[in-house]
């Protein structure tokens, strides 16, 4: 019985061992310094324009490409589109979803197009970008906007080509 006691203590001394030493070279997971909430959003959209379309008014901007501390970001989740009326509180409209993470080519413009809206209203939009694990940007640039019928494309049949003048 001696023997088998002391095999016991041997095999939990053993084992208390390689847990001490799995703890000490694999340590907490963290990579790298931790950043703060702020620094780990989106970088605020500027590029935001909208213009009349036949559907409604039509919202374009670019992605973004880094965080708010400037480093390069890779886990752009969507965004979320708002608007608001004269007079009227803001008012969340769409989601866009991005699903192109590692994938070889992104899409670096993205188009959103609002159909609730009603001719000679004026709209106010802006749009926030979210990461894959929540972090929200700040508000897009204010686009502001009057929704008006969008222009006929040209007619292929009465379309007069312009008579080149020759360069002096």
């Amino acid at each position: 019985m001696n023997r088998e006691t002391s095999r016991a203590k041997w095999l939990t001394f053993a084992l208390m061992m390689a847990a001490l030493a799995s703890a000490v070279l694999l340590g907490c997971g963290v990579k790298s310094s931790p950043i703060p909430p702020e620094a780990a959003r989106p970088e605020k959209i500027l590029g935001l324009e909208a213009a009349n379309a036949k559907d409604g008014i039509r919202l374009t901007w670019p992605r973004p490409e880094t965080y708010a501390n400037g480093q390069k970001m890779r886990d752009l989740g969507g965004f979320t589109i708002s608007r608001a009326e004269e007079g009227k509180p803001v008012e969340k409209i769409g989601d866009i979803q991005v699903h192109d993470e590692g994938r070889y080519q992104v899409q670096h413009t993205f188009t959103f197009i609002d159909g609730a809206t009603i001719l000679r209203k004026t709209y106010h939009y802006q749009v926030t970008s979210n990461t894959t694990d929540g972090y929200v940007s700040e508000p897009s640039n204010d686009v502001t906007i009057m929704r008006k019928a969008a222009s006929a494309p040209p007619n292929p049949e009465n379309f007069v080509v312009p008579t080149p003048v020759p360069l002096r």
